[in-house]
């Protein structure tokens, strides 16, 4: 039986009618939904201080549906949008402003003396370490004069200044020596033994390992095994700056088979001279091609200890942590650990917190980090059978 036409087109008028009354009452209905959102007055952040968006509100008629991180790596104003239900089961979206700023000063990596034989020429400003947590060309200057090829005591001031004018000052003698004029001071070796580091520090929740390179030379590990060494941490190798090509660790193939062939868990560092991202990544797909054909059980660190240059890598405290965590990343993604190395003070000082595990260098009996470590090089004068000189001791947290 065939509808007339005229049904037809009645019945498309009225369903295009109660379609576009419905839609119309939806938007009638979210535009004038109720919003009561009341703000915090002061809404400035913190450079990368993890801030969500109910941390600047005071009270709201309903409930957020996302309470995300607000992001803080930017520094400036930025438009913060969010939906929320209200209480009439109405959803609302509101945009609110923070200000992400940076209130942190220059790091002068300085304490009360700073000595330099006669004759240097190098520039002293740049010679100190100064840094920023935002900014990778902070200004950084001496006030005060001073003559390198005179020997001599000259009170000075270091001076730094970011972006976002914080200062930073720290007083400081310069003594200028005669290198040749120095007395020869008896040095005072002293050494810790393997088995006493276990005695004190072996538990059923750690393990007792080394950390090696070329410069141990060729190692005995049956030695190594019968003395009770759990792990390794074998240097694979580096490159000599950010120029030059990659250079593999001379033992490092002999050391990483022996360690396997006497059962001995691995784990692998990389000395990187990286300045940047790109870099950083290099060198993380170099160290995963020379390790393809081995059993790498424990992490891959990454180590950059390029202290006394940093004034030359232009790149900020942030960015020398986002640098680390690219070569993380890279590392997770083809299936191992990563973990960042470093001694404390530049843990405390000058990195970010990372969600990579962090190999803890601190040569003391007793730590006071206080941050949060999966392995500690306790000392760096180890002995142990199987090595002749001395080794760096490590506790690996399970």
């Amino acid at each position: 039986m065939r509808v007339p036409c005229k049904k037809v087109i009645l019945f498309g008028i009225l369903l295009l009618f109660l379609i576009s009354g419905y839609f119309s009452y939806r938007y009638l209905r979210v535009k004038f939904a109720k919003v009561l959102v009341t703000l915090v007055e002061n809404r400035e952040i913190a450079f990368h201080d993890k801030k969500k968006i109910s941390d600047f509100i005071v009270n709201i008629n309903g409930t957020l549906l996302d309470d995300a991180v607000i992001p803080t790596t930017t520094l400036g104003k930025q438009d913060v949008t969010f939906t929320y239900m209200n209480d009439d089961h109405i959803k609302v979206t509101y945009t609110y402003q923070v200000e992400v700023v940076d209130q942190v000063t220059p790091v002068i990596w300085l304490g009360p003396t700073y000595r330099i034989p006669k004759g240097t020429n190098d520039d002293l400003a740049s010679s100190i370490m100064c840094g920023d947590n935002h900014d990778a060309k902070p200004t950084c200057y001496i006030e005060g004069d001073y003559d390198p090829n005179q020997v001599g005591t000259y009170s000075l001031v270091y001076k730094a200044s970011d972006q976002s004018g914080n200062e930073a000052q720290q007083p400081f003698e310069l003594i200028v020596y005669d290198p040749d004029e120095l007395p020869v001071k008896p040095t005072e070796k002293s050494n810790t033994p393997f088995a006493d580091v276990v005695k004190t520090y072996k538990t059923d929740r750690t393990r007792i390992g080394i950390d090696v390179s070329a410069w141990q030379g060729d190692i005995d590990f049956a030695k190594l095994k019968a003395a009770g060494v759990e792990f390794v941490m074998i240097r694979i190798g580096g490159n000599s700056n950010t120029e030059e090509e990659y250079f593999l660790d001379k033992k490092f193939h002999q050391n990483i088979t022996r360690a396997s062939e006497h059962d001995i868990d691995v784990g692998v560092y990389f000395y990187s001279y990286a300045n940047s991202l790109e870099q950083a990544r290099k060198d993380a797909k170099w160290v995963l091609n020379q390790i393809k054909d081995y059993k790498v059980t424990l992490p891959i660190a990454f180590d950059w200890e390029e202290w006394g240059n940093f004034n030359q890598y232009h790149l900020s405290f942030f960015g020398l942590t986002s640098m680390a965590e690219a070569f993380l990343k890279e590392v997770e993604l083809a299936g191992y650990q990563g973990m960042l190395y470093s001694s404390k003070a530049y843990l405390e000082e000058i990195w970010f917190p990372t969600k990579y595990d962090i190999w803890l260098a601190h040569y003391t009996k007793q730590t006071d980090y206080t941050g949060n470590y999966r392995l500690w090089q306790i000392c760096d004068n180890g002995v142990v059978d199987g090595i002749n000189g001395d080794v760096d001791i490590n506790i690996l947290y399970e």
